[in-house]
């Protein structure tokens, strides 16, 4: 009777092992499902048809196949892209990342004490994607057969003369302030709704310079309407390699330049961060989207995680700086 009560109790214990196990075993996968596990979203903080836009969904496809995964373009505009940084910054999915531009990741803090949330500590950087000097653009009468003689005009006429950009805070503005600081220039701050009515008002006359992105100045260079002065990037630029850089045209040490990149909240498993650093760095390097993303006006870049970091901190500070000893202040 003890052997037989005996060897129940063993059968009862081996088959609860077993039915242990077998849960155990369902439930593994489970627990390690690799990532993703559902749609990602890239969140763009611009209208669609714009250069951020244009980039993420040039990048969606590509992020689509390595991963296995639809990957979605989400744009939720306004703020100068600091709706759709807040946004990305409190997601908790660990499925939304965001298309940032550089303000997004650096000063907008600096410019905005009150924003909602704060680009070091709430965004975990990616991955650079694309880097672009701005061009130093002049009415196509401009005075000076030179980039130095024209700068030489620019002194002497102080704030008589007026720059554009399209707005307070924007690169443009605190590019061009910086630029005063270095030169010796002094024209007067205009802001407009956007660069296309900056281009307006220079071919108007009413303005007689800007620093403007190259996709928009080229084209209105080459038409004959407007005039390049130069590049703002450190050396001349593939996108322009025919202008000449601000170093060479005498102001020393400059180098400013417009970047986008990806960014995930700060919540994002640090496997996956680095997951998708390596893979936007293989994608932005491939021909195609290396060529397409050139033709949007962007040299490729495709850091780790810790490049794109590096950026965001040199960049605060120097733009930081610009902003305190300027005075800049949100309109």
């Amino acid at each position: 009777m003890n052997r037989t009560l005996l060897r129940r109790t063993v059968l009862v214990v081996a088959l609860t092992s077993l039915t242990g196990l077998s849960f155990a075993q369902k439930a593994k996968p489970n627990a390690a499902q690799p990532w993703p596990t559902k749609t990602v979203r890239i969140v763009v903080g611009f209208p669609a048809g714009s250069s951020p836009d244009l980039t993420a969904r040039t990048l969606a496809e590509p992020l689509a196949k390595a991963l296995g995964q639809a990957v979605i373009v989400e744009n939720k505009v306004g703020a100068g892209g600091n709706i759709a940084a807040d946004f990305v910054a409190k997601a908790t999915d660990d499925h939304t990342i965001g298309l940032m531009i550089n303000g997004n990741m650096t000063i907008a803090k600096l410019l905005n004490p009150k924003l909602n949330y704060d680009p070091l500590k709430d965004l975990t950087p990616i991955s650079l994607i694309g880097m672009s000097p701005l061009v130093l653009t002049a009415p196509a009468g401009s005075p000076g057969a030179t980039a130095q003689e024209f700068l030489a005009a620019a002194r002497q006429a102080g704030d008589k003369w007026s720059y554009g950009s399209p707005g307070v805070g924007t690169v443009g503005h605190i590019g061009m302030e910086l630029l005063k600081s270095r030169s010796g220039i002094n024209p007067v701050h205009v802001p407009y709704p956007g660069y296309p009515q900056v281009a307006t008002a220079m071919i108007g006359g009413q303005l007689q310079l800007s620093m403007m992105p190259p996709a928009l100045a080229l084209a209105q260079i080459r038409a004959g309407k407007l005039r390049a002065i130069g590049v703002t990037s450190g050396g001349r630029s593939t996108l322009a390699p025919e202008l000449p850089s601000m170093s060479e045209a005498g102001v020393q040490g400059f180098n400013l330049e417009i970047w986008n990149a990806v960014a995930a909240p700060n919540s994002l498993p640090k496997p996956v961060v680095a997951r998708l650093s390596a893979l936007f760095s293989e994608i932005v390097r491939t021909p195609e989207i290396r060529q397409k993303l050139f033709q949007q006006g962007w040299q490729v870049a495709g850091t780790t995680s810790e490049g794109l970091a590096n950026r965001v901190k040199s960049d605060t500070a120097v733009l930081g700086g610009i902003i305190a000893t300027r005075g800049i202040k949100p309109e």
